[in-house]
């Protein structure tokens, strides 16, 4: 097919043609097609431009017509709006004048009617003509200021003219039967000049002065009542107006519109109460119409308020409504100096908008100290508040101590946005939303601890906290995380609170006569801080907790804690042992403890307090756990076990050593004595019902308490002589300022109620051992396993 092809293109070739003129050939005509398509592209080109150059012209064209047709239409609304102004003025202009044509056809029909009745009574008696001239010409005068509206020189007139003629002051009988009447055309006129007056106070554009004159026209007139109402319609009016100006702008000022809002009403409100008393005096009625009309403008006023506040549960809502209480308060406050006490109902009114607030905003923050994912290192916290946290941030996590320093942040957030009448009026509220959210935030710590939890198997709350504190240094940094906040951070924070709370205890000026603090808002400062402590107590415990279970179940041998470590003892007396010791779990427990001691040390530099509570509560946890486990004495009370004197003598000997380890440690507890007193009471008992003779399986008290403190000191030195030993040259000592005993502090617990007995001078720093010998204590070995 190709071969075939080519012979179409090339039918003769008789000859070869040379290459050279084959190359001319096309290359001429290739340059050709390639000029006439550059032609054709340059020619495209230029079409392009010219359409393009079109179009944007065309668009100009078009932008230009469009603004044009939108200044048309402004043009165009602004001459409708004037041709109706234009309309109603020529409208009102024509109703005027047809009602000035009417009452003046009628004041003639009057005039005309009074001369036909004047000629009558000249024909059918005497009569006073002077007198009737005087009336005719008085009501022409009338009619004429009337007319022209010269209210203030036709309420003279009648004022004269009443005083001329006493009879016209009352009602009496206004339409006579007889055909005329002078009193009947005399109250027409004064119910002329009223309506005047009333149209005058209505216009919108009628300057405050001019409606003073109007006012005072009524109360002359006898109006009073009217007088009042128009001045408040007036005044309220004009009140409305600004605040409709106003509201369109409270989205650019969402902190102070409150305030604003607050400062047109209750001006209002002071400026009504000024000119009522000025115009009206001390009337109880016209009193009584200026409380009952403020009352409905606060009760609107506080309804704008909440229709135009940001979202309660955002953080921008709180400082708003406290502004709105501030400032709201301050004019009520200002407002007693005029008679009207407002601020009760004032907080009836803000206290559900106020709580609904708070309690959304203390939901949100529930939220943000939950979300440890969303925890930010970088909280703008001064000094003074984040030290506490950050001095261990470096030996304990820093989501951690992020956590407490976003709680603190919170809190403070929340406090600093509070006013100080906020706080007089819901402080109590406040303080108590703050434990409660200390609560949760305690409970999220709790979930960071190891072991089984009744909450555990909630999907939703296992996953509230991200991380668990497994290490003895993680746990007591959790502990002293807790301690922080609650000993030394709130209080700081909250201080604000109490301050403002005492400073009103102590003034009880102001508005704190007035006003009879709520039941939710009576809190004092000793029962706030037993709420945190309760819940600091429930961490501790659930610490002390764990721990015991874990030392107590992790163990398994002789070592373990149970009740078989009382039975399997064969042999002689501990009386006749030369070198008696309490049972190998205890021993491990001493070591355990001294581990701990140590690293709390480390962890709870400056807190001594708090390891002198810890280990109290440890050795109390051993105790109850003995105390409470019914496996534990139902092992015991079992009629098949088989209860040995040296049974008996062991577990005595382990109730005075962990009672000794106490008052080692410097935290001597009479709970402790108390219940190790009924463990061994129980053990008597137990051991008694089987046979056993105390008296004689038992030496006496001074004997077991001795040789307590002998095993104390034979343990411990034997861990401090290793290598690293010497790495605390001089003990640390368990007082108020450290964590070690000394002698003066054994006195001391010796005449403590709590103590069973005395600790040697020589006896060496609780926390002296060697870290690497702390995990397996001297002769603690499992020969079983």
């Amino acid at each position: 097919m190709e071969s075939s092809e080519e012979d179409d293109d090339f039918p003769a070739m008789e000859s070869v043609t040379p290459q050279s003129k084959i190359d001319t050939i096309y290359q001429s005509k290739t340059e050709k097609g390639i000029r006439k398509l550059c032609f054709e592209l340059l020619d495209l080109k230029d079409a392009v431009e010219n359409l393009c150059g079109n179009r944007h012209t065309k668009y100009f064209a078009f932008l230009r017509l469009s603004e044009e047709v939108v200044e048309t239409e402004h043009e165009l609304n602004e001459l409708r709006k004037h041709i109706s102004a234009h309309g109603i003025l020529v409208q009102d202009l024509m109703t005027g004048v047809c009602r000035e044509l009417d009452e003046w056809n009628k004041a003639t029909g009057d005039i005309q009617e009074t001369d036909q009745n004047l000629e009558n009574f000249e024909l059918e008696g005497p009569f006073p003509n002077e007198a009737k001239g005087h009336q005719r010409i008085f009501l022409e005068n009338v009619d004429v200021l009337l007319a022209e509206h010269k209210v203030e020189e036709a309420l003279e007139a009648l004022d004269a003219e009443e005083k001329s003629h006493p009879e016209l002051k009352g009602l009496g009988d206004t339409f006579s039967s007889e055909p005329f009447s002078y009193k009947s055309a005399f109250l027409k006129r004064k119910a002329r000049l009223e309506d005047q007056l009333v149209e005058i106070i209505d216009q919108p554009l009628v300057g405050i002065l001019e409606i003073k004159k109007a006012l005072s026209g009524l109360l002359r007139l006898g109006k009073g009542t009217l007088a009042h109402q128009l001045l408040l319609k007036s005044y309220g009016s004009r009140m409305q107006k600004k605040i409709e100006a106003f509201l369109p702008l409270c989205p650019s000022y969402p902190e102070t519109y409150p305030a604003t809002l607050s400062n047109l009403v209750f001006s209002t409100i002071s400026l009504i109460t000024k000119e009522s008393g000025l115009m009206f005096g001390d009337n109880p009625a016209y009193t009584n119409r200026v409380i009952q009309w403020a009352e409905c403008e606060i009760e609107s006023f506080v309804r704008l308020v909440k229709e135009n506040a940001p979202s309660s549960e955002t953080v921008s809502a709180l400082q708003p409504a406290s502004a709105c209480v501030q400032a709201s308060l301050n004019h009520c406050s200002a407002l007693e100096s005029q008679g009207l006490k407002l601020s009760k109902l004032l907080l009836v009114l803000l206290q559900p908008y106020i709580e609904e607030v708070l309690e959304l905003n203390f939901r949100r923050a529930r939220k943000l100290v939950l979300d440890f994912d969303g925890i930010d290192e970088s909280l703008p916290l001064s000094p003074r508040f984040a030290s506490p946290l950050s001095i261990f941030a470096a030996s304990s996590d820093n989501l951690l101590v992020g956590s407490g320093m976003r709680f603190v942040f919170i809190v403070k957030d929340v406090v600093e946005r509070l006013t100080p009448l906020v706080i007089l009026h819901f402080g109590g509220n406040i303080l108590a939303r703050i434990s409660q959210l200390f609560d949760k935030y305690v409970d999220s710590l709790i979930k960071a601890l190891p072991g089984p939890s009744e909450d555990d198997n909630l999907t939703e709350l296992k996953e509230i906290i991200p991380f668990r504190a497994e290490t003895d240094s993680e746990q007591l940094a959790l502990l002293r995380t807790a301690f922080a906040v609650a000993e030394e951070l709130l209080p700081m924070v909250v201080s604000r609170i109490w301050s403002a709370l005492n400073e009103s205890k102590e003034s009880g000026t102001g508005l704190v006569e007035n006003i009879v603090p709520t039941a939710s808002n009576i809190i004092e400062l000793k029962d706030w801080r037993r709420h945190l402590q309760q819940s600091l107590d429930k961490l501790r415990d659930r610490f002390c907790r764990q721990y015991v279970l874990n030392f107590i179940y992790s163990r398994d041998g002789k070592t373990r804690l149970d009740a078989q470590i009382y039975l399997n003892n064969t042999g002689e007396d501990l009386f006749w042992d030369s070198d008696p010791l309490p049972s190998l779990p205890f021993q491990a427990l001493l070591r355990k403890l001294q581990h701990l001691a140590i690293v709390a040390g480390n962890v709870l530099l400056g807190k001594e307090k708090i390891q002198k509570i810890l280990l109290a509560r440890l050795t109390e946890t051993v105790i109850m756990w003995l105390s409470d486990e019914q496996e534990f004495w139902g092992v015991l009370e079992d009629d098949s076990a088989r209860l040995q004197p040296l049974g008996l003598q062991q577990l005595i000997l382990d109730m005075h050593f962990i009672v000794e380890i106490a008052h080692y440690a410097g935290c001597p507890s009479r709970n402790v004595h108390q219940m190790a007193s009924a463990i061994m009471a129980r053990a008597v008992s137990t051991f008694s019902a089987r046979g056993i003779d105390p008296q004689s399986a038992l030496p006496e008290d001074e004997w077991f308490a001795e040789t307590a403190k002998k095993a104390i000191n034979k343990l411990l030195p034997e861990a401090s002589g290793s290598d690293t030993s010497d790495m605390d040259e001089e003990p640390i000592m368990m007082d108020d300022e450290h964590i070690m005993i000394n002698d003066g502090v054994l006195s001391d617990s010796e005449e403590s109620p709590s103590s069973l007995s005395t600790v040697d001078s020589e006896v060496e720093s609780f926390v002296s051992a060697e870290m690497g010998e702390l995990e397996s204590p001297t002769d603690l070995s499992d020969p079983e396993g």
